[in-house]
């Protein structure tokens, strides 16, 4: 891949850039901002006349509980459920529910998700988890992209930075609460994010988006969808951000604005009427800055560090019948990232899985797994033994849907295993129970394992922590190491929970578990030693991954709809999590005990109103609260976000959106692991156009 840099105005030119992209950039800029003025002049010319008209439009929030209880999700099977059979805690946010939230990143979108803990660290770092154990790089969650894994085996995690999908293109994300380790296979711990775009035949027509703001300065994307022939429909599309930067906690320029130009293209064929292929890429660079701080000496400053990668996946779907089908997908995956630090890697993926039933009340679905991944992330500050590592893992699953009473009890049944370069054999099971004693009713319970494998930083790395004054005067140098022995982290989780449609317009959904985790990372400290070399005299002081922590997780979870008026619709969320855990006789971890219990909050409460105000006018209010986090000494947080949207014509829209109203600048998380710096998030206003024709 050619790594490409972008900037914003913000931005400085940056020497020595090998890509002449200085006109691109320009000409894009004018291009959005032209395209801006252009459709506010068109909007206000159409919409004295076509306010009526707009009134016909159908609305999702006008739709039955009961139907939307019926939507179908597939991130928890690998197979089309109704939502109401599902036996686990899963939460579907819908494309309304991310153009109402004014959300203009996919992190935030997540906001609204009862369970999910989602913090800024500062304008372009994220920490999200699932049920408590947050960090930067939350290597306990596993997040696809139309199947796609996205999860870096680098550091675990994510880099939320680079997954700026148009939100215009998504159907729906769908986020389980829980281990899926039995179909998604290791890393699946505490839960899955799968994001799920639209059809190609679903955004014909040309789509132009421009907005900007005091945080989001510049944003706009260009989309242009079509049909070739009477099979195949595609669609093409580029994107721009540009992020101001965020204060730091002193107050001072944090030094982290960022911006990325983004394109890609998606191809739906029906090659025949049993034969569907969909092939989809990406292709992004920018530039962002971070400060990183911590165990190594600052090494990047300002926004001077570039990332860029690619994408390209087919999946190609089989119908034999309406009870049996296979999808072969294939994948790779190509990025290079700067911050924290240098991490430049490569991945090949092949999965087949096939779908059957047997009999009239059995369902049966198999799969297998190839993925091969290299890296190469060697820099000043951290280097990796072998600094070219290359890992294969192979995997396969089993699940089995038993129909025990027709069309109410169902049980499900699972196993997957996998081979890592790590640790060899995983063995993933799983057993789930919904009892379904009325169309607007279930309840569930479930029993699973999941595991994370070791990253290559927990195995293979090696940071030079710079020296200190250490006893005597003489320098000390902290070095950490990774560990070749380090094993899988283990989870047994153990799940409840109850979906109805009480009324038709109240509908809840509980979910309550026990999380057994064994084997956790913690950080342990070897025998201080007196070396010379390299001259002077110094004190070394070594640092290394061990597993030396367990422990448990009690907690509770709810979500409701409820629509008071047929124009008024309100959702809520409310989760509650206590983690207890402990170190082995064997440890002296002083750092990742304490973070893993006190680092993510105790409860937390979402609240969504949506009311249509007619005239083809609706204002959507969201309200967040998180309460301390006393291991990063963060004081409990509320968020509130509003927007105005005026749908002024059936192709054009307006909106106008302020987030993080009530405080102008909010502490959401402190990282102590020392990668990144954090910063205070400012209070924001944007106006945003969207015309499509």
């Amino acid at each position: 891949m050619m790594a490409l840099g972008f900037g914003g105005g913000h931005a400085h030119p940056w020497p020595g850039e090998t890509v002449p992209i200085s006109k691109v950039r320009a000409n894009l800029l004018n291009a959005v901002r032209a395209a801006r003025w252009i459709v506010l002049l068109f909007c206000l010319s159409e919409c004295p006349r076509s306010v009526g008209q707009q009134q016909k439009l159908g609305d999702l929030a006008s739709q039955s509980l009961e139907d939307l209880m019926n939507v179908e999700v597939t991130s928890v099977s690998k197979k089309e459920q109704k939502l109401s059979r599902v036996a686990a805690a899963i939460f579907v946010i819908t494309k309304e529910d991310i153009r109402r939230s004014g959300a203009t990143n996919i992190p935030d979108a997540l906001r609204i998700v009862p369970g999910l803990d989602v913090a800024q660290i500062d304008a372009n770092t994220w920490a999200i988890s699932a049920r408590g154990l947050n960090e930067q790089f939350s290597d306990k969650l596993l997040v696809m992209i139309d199947g796609r894994s996205v999860y870096t085996p680098t550091f675990g995690g994510v880099y939320w930075d680079t997954l700026d999908v148009p939100l215009e293109d998504i159907e729906r994300i769908e986020v389980v609460r829980g281990p899926g380790g039995t179909v998604w296979g290791a890393n699946a711990v505490n839960g899955v994010i799968n994001i799920i775009t639209k059809r190609s035949s679903e955004t014909r027509g040309t789509l132009v988006v421009a907005g900007a703001g005091n945080l989001a300065e510049e944003f706009g994307t260009v989309q242009y969808g079509g049909g070739l022939g009477n099979r195949t429909d595609y669609r093409v599309y580029a994107k721009y951000m540009n992020q101001d930067h965020l204060p730091g906690l002193d107050g001072k320029p944090g030094g982290d604005g960022w911006d990325m130009l983004r394109g890609g293209f998606r191809l739906d064929s029906t090659l025949s009427s049993s034969d569907q292929l969909t092939i989809e890429g990406n292709i992004y660079g920018g530039r962002e800055g971070q400060h990183v701080l911590g165990l190594i000496p600052e090494v990047v400053t300002g926004e001077n560090a570039g990332m860029s990668g690619g994408d390209v996946q087919a999946v190609w779907n089989k119908t034999y019948s309406e009870r049996a089908a296979s999808t072969l997908q294939a994948s790779f995956d190509r990025y290079e990232h700067q911050l924290p630090f240098r991490d430049n890697r490569s991945t090949w993926d092949v999965a087949f899985q096939d779908y059957f039933s047997w009999g009239e009340r059995q369902n049966m679905i198999w799969g297998l797994d190839y993925r091969y991944t290299s890296h190469d992330s060697n820099s000043a500050a951290v280097f990796y033994d072998p600094s070219d590592s290359k890992r294969q893992l192979f995997s396969g699953f089993l699940q089995d849907e038993f129909e025990v009473i027709p069309n109410q009890l169902y049980f499900t049944v699972g196993a997957k295993l996998e081979h890592n370069d790590y640790n060899g054999l995983d063995v993933l099971p799983s057993a789930r129970l919904a009892w379904q004693p009325s169309q607007k009713q279930m309840l569930w319970a479930s029993i699973s394992r999941a595991e994370r494998t070791p990253s290559s930083g927990d195995v293979a790395d090696r940071i030079d922590g710079g020296e200190s004054a250490g006893p005597g005067g003489i320098p000390l140098r902290i070095i950490l190491s990774g560990n070749p022995d380090f094993e899988d982290e283990k989870l047994t989780a153990y799940e409840a929970g109850y979906r109805a449609s009480i009324t038709d317009s109240l509908s809840v959904d509980f979910s309550a578990y026990v999380n057994s985790y064994d084997d956790l990372r913690t950080l342990e400290t070897g025998m201080l030693t007196l070396a010379s070399t390299p001259a002077p005299l110094h004190f070394v002081l070594p640092l290394f991954f061990g597993n030396g922590m367990h422990g448990e997780a009690h907690g509770l979870e709810f979500a409701g709809t409820w629509k008071p008026t047929r124009r008024w619709t309100l959702k809520s969320g409310y989760a509650f999590e206590r983690l207890h855990m402990h170190l082995g006789a064997s440890s002296d971890d002083t750092a990742l005990f304490g973070d893993a219990e006190g680092g993510s909050p105790h409860h937390s409460v979402q609240l969504q109103s949506h009311v249509d105000l007619g005239h083809a006018v609706a204002w959507d209010v969201s309200a967040y609260f998180a309460s301390r986090l006393p291991a990063l000494n963060v004081p409990s947080r509320t968020r509130l976000d509003t927007g105005l949207n005026w749908q002024c014509t059936k192709n054009v829209s307006v909106s106008l959106v302020g987030q993080n109203l009530l405080k102008d600048h909010e502490h959401e998380y402190l990282n102590l692991t020392g990668l990144t710096q954090s910063g205070l998030i400012k209070r924001s206003v944007y106006a945003k156009l969207t015309w499509r024709f």
